[in-house]
């Protein structure tokens, strides 16, 4: 993508922006920065061990051989004035005292979503939402994983409606590439942040509700 040059003959400033990816334990955050990036990604992924035992639940995600402990980062440049800067956050909740730091400034968010584990993402949504970030959900689309359509995983999550809800593959550049256009455009719909006053904690409901997506929804011909 081009951009044209402004009267005089200089180009317009370069605009950067931070966009943070969350997301539950196993969702895909370092895979989808690490698709995308135009640089080589710093991941700071250790191995799991018997010690985190009884601590990371690995229940639909057992071939997960690695976690982040700290942050992913990844750039990603739109044509000639627009940079990203792309923070991953740790999906586990004992990493979460990272997360201000990581969102401070952000211009928007990706949470992804794992369909097997639905409910891992809803603290993210609630984090965003509590603090007024725009914010997309991106649906990652696991190899084996049940399809559905991203307006009953909207219903599952009970999002606002003006926000967007989209299938993606977390290992293809081009699928990640829509996801951020979507939140960029999002971001300008919304006016940088909605106002839109706090909603119900998600996680507190845990106890009590899982939200399940209806059965039968499905997106056919979707695979991961």
């Amino acid at each position: 993508m081009g951009s044209a040059l402004s009267e005089g003959g200089i180009a317009p400033p370069l605009a950067v922006f931070k966009i943070v990816v969350a997301g539950g334990f196993g969702a895909g955050k370092t895979t989808l920065v690490s698709a995308i990036s135009e640089i080589r990604p710093l991941c700071t992924e250790e191995l799991l061990t018997s010690v985190s035992t009884g601590y990371d639940d690995l229940a639909g995600v057992e071939e997960k051989q690695a976690t982040t402990v700290a942050m992913d980062f990844g750039r990603i440049t739109f044509g000639s004035h627009l940079l990203l800067y792309l923070f991953g956050t740790p999906g586990q909740d004992r990493f979460w005292f990272m997360w201000d730091e990581l969102s401070y400034g952000a211009l928007g968010a990706v949470v992804l979503a794992d369909t097997r584990r639905l409910a891992d993402c809803f603290p993210s949504v609630d984090y965003f939402e509590k603090r007024q970030v725009p914010f997309v959900v991106a649906i990652n689309c696991f190899d084996g994983a049940p399809a559905h359509d991203p307006q009953d995983v909207r219903i599952a999550l009970d999002l606002d409606p003006g926000v967007p809800a989209i299938s993606c593959d977390a290992r293809q550049p081009a699928s990640v590439k829509r996801v951020l256009i979507a939140l960029v455009e999002h971001v300008l719909a919304s006016g940088l942040a909605s106002g839109s006053p706090p909603r119900t904690d998600r996680s507190a409901r845990l106890a009590g509700e899982r939200h399940a997506i209806p059965a039968g929804a499905g997106l056919p011909g979707t695979s991961g």
